[in-house]
């Protein structure tokens, strides 16, 4: 994004669903007053995108959604229906929100049943045993939990069987990279030997905090089965509009597009500034977490 000719001060951590040869985009924006807000955006090659004003957020009974902020998107297709994954403020802290749309622009906003607070959640792209399942990260005003929790809805509203489904650090492994906290990032990925997760963890250091992008494995048929988890980061801050902005040393991914043929793109907030885009593969994210794996 150029700065000097966007409204927006910062576009960053945002989600794009690509459809019918179209990338939409629900675009984490801040202007100069700090507050995040939700823009939709539409591009033909994923790179260069138009933007729009505020998405309109409604209840299920058609009056305004009522929140302070609204931050971190992320879309998914479960069972032919669009939904954003956000997090907003509505109760005097951040929490977990669903939103049908049709045409990316106007959204519902279901009644969701988890309170603050909590962030980073994201749906799985199929059911489960007839059940969504959704990734979240309980977390306490300063942030400092981080752990990625597992939960099941019949409905999309009563949200329960919630489990710990990945830990943070620990000790004896010796994984400093995501010592303060993980968050689960773009939809998972399903492939053959199980549902790739892309995250991001977060170490600490005597500047601040540095967020990496990590990938986990879990099982194809039972997602609250962890199979591998990588024992280092897949990507770290190294380019200079990752290392530098307005939070530097930020990798923060909410979108991972892959096609037919296993080819994977990442967009990720960078420095709490920018968009980055990384290109990968299924084989090559698979190779990784296996050669890597943690629990091996």
């Amino acid at each position: 994004v150029d700065l000097k000719k966007s409204k927006y001060w910062h576009v960053f951590n945002s989600a794009i669903f690509f459809e019918d040869g179209v990338y939409h985009a629900l675009f984490r924006v801040e202007t100069k007053d700090g507050c995040p807000r939700l823009v939709p955006g539409k591009s033909k090659d994923g790179i260069n995108f138009e933007y729009g004003e505020p998405v309109c957020l409604k209840n299920e009974d058609g009056t305004d959604f009522q929140y302070s902020y609204a931050y971190d998107p992320r879309l998914v297709k479960v069972d032919g229906k669009i939904y954003a994954v956000f997090c907003a403020d509505v109760y005097g802290g951040p929490s977990v929100y669903i939103a049908e749309t049709k045409d990316y622009v106007n959204y519902t906003v279901l009644k969701c049943g988890f309170l603050p607070f909590n962030r980073n959640a994201v749906l799985f792209p199929e059911k489960f045993d007839g059940k969504y399942v959704m990734l979240s990260r309980p977390s306490a005003p300063s942030t400092n939990f981080g752990k990625i929790f597992i939960s099941d809805s019949p409905d999309l509203h009563y949200w329960g069987n919630h489990e710990l489904l990945m830990t943070n650090f620990e000790p004896e492994k010796r994984n400093f990279w995501e010592r303060i906290k993980i968050g689960a990032g773009p939809a998972p990925i399903k492939t053959k030997e199980g549902w790739l997760l892309i995250y991001h963890a977060v170490q600490g250091t005597v500047n601040a905090w540095t967020y990496s992008i990590g990938v986990a494995l879990l099982d194809l048929k039972n997602p609250r089965k962890l199979i591998a988890k990588g024992d280092r980061y897949l990507m770290t801050p190294e380019e200079s509009y990752e290392t530098i902005g307005f939070c530097p040393n930020v990798l923060f991914p909410c979108t991972a597009i892959h096609d037919e043929e296993g080819h994977v793109t990442i967009y990720y907030g960078a420095a709490d500034t920018n968009i980055g885009v990384a290109f990968t593969t299924i084989d090559k994210l698979l190779e990784f977490v296996k050669k890597y794996n943690l629990y091996k």
